[in-house]
C-alpha cells in the first residue's frame, strides 16, 4: 500500500510508466516468489544479520515491486532476476553464519566504565572541533541546500561518522542495558549536536529513533521490534496518505509520507533502478569507487558515484546501498549475487562479534547502522560509519556485565 501511494503521489520524480495504476496487480504478482522468503525471519533467531537482512528484504522487495513500473530501457526482467538472486544470497549467509569464536580479550566491568567514559569525552572532543568548521542551525527542509557547503577534512568526516554510527550507539546500548539512564540521555544529546556540523536526517533524527527502537525492545522480542521497526513508521504513512487523500490532513503532515514512505524507504529501493539504468549504458567500476584501490588502479570515475548520479538524474546526490554499488556498480547484473554473498559473509561478522550478548543490546548499538547500510555502499559502512569499529567493541565486550542472551530468546 506505501508503495502504491509513492507511485500516485511521486510518479515526477520516479521513472515510472504512465499507466502505473494499471501494473499493481502484475507487479503484485511478480513480489509473490520473493515474499514468500520472509518465512526465513520466522525460523532465525535474532541476530546483526537477522535485523540487516529484514532491512535488505523489504529494500529487494521494493525495487521487485516499483521495477514494473519503470520506464528506464534496460533489460528489467534480468535485473529482476539478479536482484532476487542478489537478495537471497545475501540472506544466507547473514542469517546462518553466526557460530561463537574463540574470545582471546574480554574486558572487566571496570574497563567497560573506562572505555564508556572514553567514549563520551572523545564524541564531546569531536563535536567541538567539528562546530570550529561548520555549524549551521538549518530547518530540515533545507539541510540539502546548505550540505553541499560543508568542506570538512576528510579525517574529521571519518571521526564524525564512527562517534556517530558506532560509539555513541554502543554506549547508549551499554548505559540502558546497565540502567544507567542519565548518562545515556548524555549521548543522544550528543548525537543530535552532530546535526548542525553535517546537516544530515540519521544525526537529526538518531535520538527519536533510538529511543523509538529502545521502546519496542522492552514490549517485544528482538525479532519482532526489528520487523515493527519499519512497518509501524510505514502504516503511519499510508495513514497520513489515506487521510491526505480526503483532504483531512494539510499538506505540512503528508510530509512525513515524503520523508519516511519516500525517501527514506522507497528510495533505497528505487537507487536500484537507477543503478542498473546508469551501468547498462556506462562502464562498470570493478570496484575502483573503493578509495584505496583508486589509487593503484584505473577507473572511469574520478569522483564519486553519486556525484555521476546526481548528473545524470537532476535528482541530488545520493548513494545506493551495496546492492547497487558493491553489486550492479562493480560487476554488474550477472555477478551481483557473487557479490552480494560476498558482503553477507561480512555481515555474518557481526554475528560471530557479537555472539552471547543480549539482543536488545545488539539491537540499540547497531540502530543507526541499519539505516546507514540501506542508503550506502558496504565499504564505507565499514570504515567510515564505523561497522568494523563496532564488531570489535561487540567481540570484547563483557557478557557476564551486560546480561544474558537467553533472556532475548523467544
Amino acid at each position: 500500500m506505501s508503495l502504491i501511494f509513492v507511485i500516485e503521489h511521486y510518479r515526477r520524480l520516479l521513472p515510472l510508466a504512465p499507466n502505473s495504476l494499471q501494473l499493481i496487480g502484475t507487479a503484485a504478482l511478480g513480489v509473490i516468489p520473493f515474499a514468500l522468503c520472509a518465512v526465513v525471519f520466522a525460523l532465525r533467531r535474532f541476530s546483526f544479520g537477522f535485523a540487516v537482512g529484514f532491512y535488505f528484504y523489504t529494500l529487494i522487495l521494493g525495487y521487485l515491486w516499483l521495477v514494473r513500473f519503470s520506464t528506464f530501457p534496460y533489460d528489467h526482467r534480468t535485473a529482476a532476476i539478479s536482484a532476487f538472486a542478489s537478495g537471497i544470497a545475501f540472506l544466507i549467509p547473514a542469517l546462518f553464519v553466526g557460530s561463537t569464536p574463540p574470545r582471546l580479550l574480554t574486558l572487566t566491568a571496570r574497563q567497560l566504565d573506562v572505555l564508556l567514559a572514553a567514549i563520551v569525552a572523545l564524541s564531546i572532543v569531536i563535536l567541538v572541533i567539528g562546530t570550529t568548521f561548520q555549524f549551521q542551525l538549518a530547518r530540515p527542509a533545507d539541510m540539502y541546500k546548505f550540505r553541499n557547503e560543508i568542506d570538512l577534512p576528510r579525517w574529521l568526516q571519518y571521526a564524525i561518522g564512527i562517534v556517530s554510527g558506532a560509539l555513541l550507539p554502543f554506549a547508549y546500548a551499554c548505559f540502558v542495558q546497565l540502567k544507567r539512564y542519565v548518562p545515556a540521555v548524555i549521548c543522544l544529546v550528543l548525537l543530535v549536536l552532530f546535526y548542525p556540523v553535517t546537516l544530515t536526517k540519521v544525526a537529526l533524527l538518531a535520538p527519536s529513533w533510538l529511543l523509538f527502537l529502545t521502546l519496542l525492545s522492552i514490549y517485544f522480542e528482538c525479532r519482532m521490534a526489528v520487523i515493527l521497526s519499519l512497518l509501524l513508521p510505514i502504516l503511519a504513512g499510508v495513514l497520513i496518505a489515506v487521510l491526505y487523500q480526503h483532504g483531512l490532513v494539510p499538506d505540512r503532515v503528508f510530509v512525513y509520507f515524503g520523508t519516511v514512505n519516500f525517501r527514506m524507504i522507497a528510495m533505497p529501493s528505487s537507487a536500484l533502478d537507477f543503478y542498473n539504468d546508469f551501468f547498462s549504458t556506462h562502464e562498470l567500476t570493478h570496484f575502483c569507487q573503493i578509495t584505496p584501490l583508486k589509487l593503484i588502479m584505473s577507473c572511469p570515475y574520478k569522483d564519486q558515484l553519486s556525484v555521476f548520479m546526481a548528473d545524470s538524474y537532476h535528482l541530488g546526490y545520493f548513494n545506493a546501498s551495496l546492492f547497487a554499488t558493491e553489486g550492479i556498480a562493480s560487476v554488474g547484473t550477472a555477478l551481483a549475487p557473487v557479490s552480494a554473498a560476498v558482503c553477507g559473509l561480512i555481515i555474518s561478522l557481526g554475528n560471530r562479534a557479537s555472539a552471547g550478548l543480549p539482543g536488545r543490546f545488539v539491537l540499540l548499538s547497531s540502530g543507526l547502522l541499519l539505516q546507514i547500510l540501506i542508503n550506502v555502499p558496504l565499504t564505507v559502512a565499514l570504515v567510515t560509519h564505523g561497522i568494523l569499529v563496532l564488531f570489535l567493541l561487540w567481540y570484547i565486550a563483557p557478557r557476564n556485565v551486560l546480561g544474558d542472551q537467553r533472556a532475548d530468546r523467544p
